[in-house]
């Protein structure tokens, strides 16, 4: 075998390992971030819009084409808008419940930590 050959076909064979390496971590990362969305309690359509603009990044059919990526960053910018948005909302809903839930208690109620018990005697 030539040694030029040799060399590319390790070139190859790392580059070939790295991208797959680089794939699986995405791949994780992408799971998590469906699970955080769906914890967040993001509602559904905010959660299409980031995977439709997630969709759009790596589809081959672009507005514009590839070597501007001005529209896939503005598909990605309204989609980060609108998940910013959702999460403001979501505080905001969060915050208000408990304060409802911290003024409905009574003066003479005591909350009680997470690991202790009433002792019935």
């Amino acid at each position: 075998m030539d040694a030029n050959l040799t060399v590319a076909l390790a070139v190859a064979a790392v580059a070939i390992v790295a991208m797959l390496a680089a794939t699986i971590v995405l791949l994780v990362k992408v799971f998590r971030t469906r699970a955080l969305l769906r914890e967040a309690g993001v509602p559904l359509s905010n959660r299409a819009a980031y995977w439709g603009a997630l969709i759009y990044v790596m589809s081959p059919v672009d507005l514009l084409p590839d070597p501007v990526y001005l529209d896939d960053i503005g598909v990605l910018l309204l989609a980060l808008r609108s998940l910013h948005a959702a999460s403001a909302g979501a505080a905001a809903r969060a915050g208000s419940y408990g304060r409802e839930r911290a003024g409905s208690r009574t003066s003479s109620a005591r909350p009680r930590s997470v690991g202790s018990r009433r002792r019935t005697s």
